[in-house]
């Protein structure tokens, strides 16, 4: 009998073994796929860091040299929206050359380089598919920060663009 209780003292061992094996490895589990499901986005910040890092400046500070070469991909050469990426993205890529119309009749300069530079986010458009140039307009080049100069040049150049 004296074996009998130590085998079922055993077992009952055994038992409590698995069963706080079980809740160890449910518990793993459970923060894998937590963290898992965290991860797209903390990769898509990422990316869009490394992205924005990888690019680099063109020498020109011209109004329109920047748009042709940062913003033309996406909102065409006219600026109406349908460059070569547009199919590509989800949100419709707005027409640039509407700004105005849109806005009374009158050109939102500030707002234009608010959002150029990522400074304005509209919540309610959902996530910004567009690139924040900010950062990669305030690269510092011979020892100057040209960011200002090229979103204000930028701006200027848009506001050229737009329908009266």
């Amino acid at each position: 009998m004296g074996a009998r209780k130590n085998r079922r003292g055993v077992n009952s061992m055994k038992i409590k073994k698995r069963t706080y094996l079980s809740s160890g490895l449910l518990a793993a589990l459970c923060v894998v796929l937590f963290l898992t499901a965290a991860r797209p986005a903390q990769e898509r910040e990422m990316k869009q860091e490394q992205d924005q890092k990888a690019i680099r400046l063109i020498p020109s500070l011209e109004g329109s040299d920047l748009f042709h070469s940062y913003c033309a991909p996406c909102h065409g050469i006219n600026g109406k929206g349908a460059g070569p990426v547009a199919p590509a993205l989800k949100p419709r890529v707005p027409d640039l050359t509407s700004i105005a119309k849109r806005n009374g009749g009158l050109f939102p300069m500030n707002r234009v380089e608010r959002t150029i530079a990522g400074d304005d986010f509209v919540m309610a458009h959902g996530t910004r598919e567009m690139p924040i140039w900010g950062p990669v307009f305030h690269q510092i080049e011979e020892d100057r920060d040209y960011g200002n100069i090229r979103l204000r040049n930028l701006a200027k150049y848009i506001e050229t663009m737009q329908e009266k």
